[in-house]
């Protein structure tokens, strides 16, 4: 061979290289090397291949032809690396996620902390589950969603899945340690398979802040809580008008049943009207027709009654107990009996014209049964709706900013018996509303720490001086820093405050020490007084807390 030509080689060498997977043993001559392809090829191929799976995915084929080729694209981009080293070392956060800088979490921690403020000032209390769940309590439970779950590789002869949002696993914990009541909430990372859009806070990973009441209750009060709750979240975060609306899983059943739709097609199609808020008719239309191979006759009918409106909530009760054809149906009957009842006790809460009964509102998700709302930001709602979503981010369309229901039988699903617990929740997108807040708010001047004092010094060799002053400081509770170096010049200390808008300056000095002095410096106005550094701590306390 290596007298031989180049396709002589390459021909011996795949034979050598076949039996060397078959486990014969061969020798090999060290100066022989298969040809590989340029590395402009390979990359040109990877794009290539790269663009066909794409256009595979949109096209919907079958996922074993999806499969095959994308490991022949992950083929080639190992090819690259191993012959090249290109690839090795990609810093990049993974599709779907992000990171957050200092000023991006100081509006997170502000946000969090206004939900969660909220939540125990209805009386919540918190849990924590496991950010992964046995694949069997996940399954079954989203609808056409199910396919969003991430499923975990065999971990000790458990199949996992991570955690596609917190109900699901909450109701596993009511099951598990039979809990007849409980108002609890759970701020945490839930992660699904979707296609994100980063702009108008869709992502991968993500967290969702929930509140949920399990227990039996009367009729509609804790329903109506909930819808508070968020309106009270939306008001504190004041991101402007907003809209929650509300609509009955038992309404919508009785539309469908009087519009023809058989029951074993009742939750494929509930999914395709919850798309209406980011399609149009036409377009949910066609795929209740084409791929869940609704008549066209009920699909008309279906469109007719689900675009039943009035300009006020109690309006459109009105004008949905006049038709005969919805009342016959029992179901839709009691459904239109609840949510009178829900926007009676709302009004008491003081929610007004935020409020709208609006009965195209579907929530895919199948785990509801009851009452379901979503709350949506006026200017902020998805790009059909109101024609937001630009490309630079500066207005997302975010769509639903919160949303929720009720979910009788959930807990029933996960007990040994059967034993039914009523719950209803509702859950915040923070990731959403961070990114209105994001595109609204100037980052430059957002303060990322929470320091009030900087220990300073005017001369040199006072380090142990500066420790022992900001030592006292943290032992009263005053979030006091000091800088890393032993000499540091008094003009970066200054900015170094000014930078951080730290709003208070302690200052040492030679002078100062013999006399039992400090001088503070408000770092805002550039004014400077001396103290006495027995009194420092009263002092500093009784400025901030001006």
């Amino acid at each position: 061979c290596s007298t031989g030509t180049d396709l002589c080689c390459y021909v011996s060498m795949l034979y050598a290289k076949k039996l060397l997977h078959s486990g014969t043993r061969i020798i090999q001559m060290a100066d022989v090397k298969l040809p590989v392809a340029s590395k402009e090829a390979i990359q040109a191929k990877i794009t290539e291949q790269g663009d066909l799976v794409r256009r595979l995915k949109i096209e919907k084929v079958a996922a074993v032809e999806v499969k095959r080729e994308v490991d022949k694209l992950l083929e080639l981009k190992a090819t690259l690396q191993e012959e090249f080293g290109i690839g090795k070392y990609v810093l990049k956060t993974p599709k779907g996620a992000r990171d957050y800088n200092p000023k991006q979490m100081s509006i997170r921690e502000s946000v969090i902390n206004t939900i969660t403020t909220t939540f125990k000032r209805h009386g919540a209390e918190t849990i924590d589950t496991p950010v992964f769940e046995l694949k069997e309590t996940l399954t079954g439970k989203y609808g056409e969603d199910s396919k969003l779950i991430y499923d975990l590789c065999d971990q000790g002869g458990e199949l996992l899945s991570l955690r596609y949002d917190l109900t699901v696993p909450f109701a596993r914990y009511v099951a598990q340690n039979k809990i007849d009541k409980i108002k609890r909430y759970q701020i945490a990372k839930v992660y699904r398979r979707d296609n994100p859009a980063m702009t108008r806070g869709r992502y991968r990973e993500f967290y969702q802040c929930d509140i949920d009441i399990a227990g039996i209750y009367d009729s509609m009060i804790p329903d109506a809580e909930c819808i508070k709750i968020v309106s009270e979240i939306l008001e504190d975060l004041d991101l402007g008008k907003f809209r929650i609306k509300v609509n009955h899983r038992k309404l919508l059943n009785g539309i469908m049943a009087v519009a023809g739709v058989t029951n074993d097609k009742f939750r494929t199609i509930c999914s395709s009207i919850d798309k209406l808020d980011k399609l149009s008719w036409e377009e949910v239309r066609k795929e209740m027709v084409e791929e869940k191979f609704l008549g066209e006759s009920e699909a008309d009918r279906l469109g007719e009654l689900v675009s039943i409106s009035h300009e006020s909530s109690e309006g459109l009760v009105e004008v949905l107990r006049k038709r005969e054809d919805l009342m016959g149906n029992v179901e839709f009957k009691t459904g239109l009996e609840e949510i009178e009842l829900l926007l009676k006790y709302c009004r008491l809460f003081g929610l007004g014209e935020s409020l709208a009964f609006d009965v195209s509102l579907a929530r895919g998700l199948d785990y509801y049964t009851g009452v379901i709302y979503e709350a949506v930001l006026v200017g902020f709602e998805s790009a059909r709706e109101e024609g937001t979503g630009v490309e630079d981010g500066s207005n997302p369309g975010v769509g639903s900013v919160a949303g929720g229901g009720r979910y009788d039988n959930l807990v029933g699903m996960f007990d040994a018996k059967g034993r039914k617990v009523p719950c209803v929740g509702v859950s915040i997108g923070i990731e959403r509303l961070f990114a209105i807040i994001e595109s609204k708010r100037d980052l430059s001047k957002l303060r990322t720490t929470s320091t009030e004092v900087l220990v300073a010094a005017a001369q040199k060799n006072l380090l142990e001086h500066r420790m022992v002053l900001v030592n006292e400081l943290w032992a009263n509770g005053i979030n006091a820093e000091i800088m890393y170096k032993r000499n540091p010049k008094m003009l970066d200390q200054l900015q170094y405050c000014e930078g951080r808008q730290i709003p208070l300056v302690v200052i040492i000095g030679e002078s100062e020490l013999k006399e039992g002095k400090v001088k503070l410096r408000n770092t805002n106005a550039r004014e400077e007084w001396l103290i006495d550094k027995d009194n420092m701590v009263q002092e500093i306390l009784a400025y901030l807390r001006k």
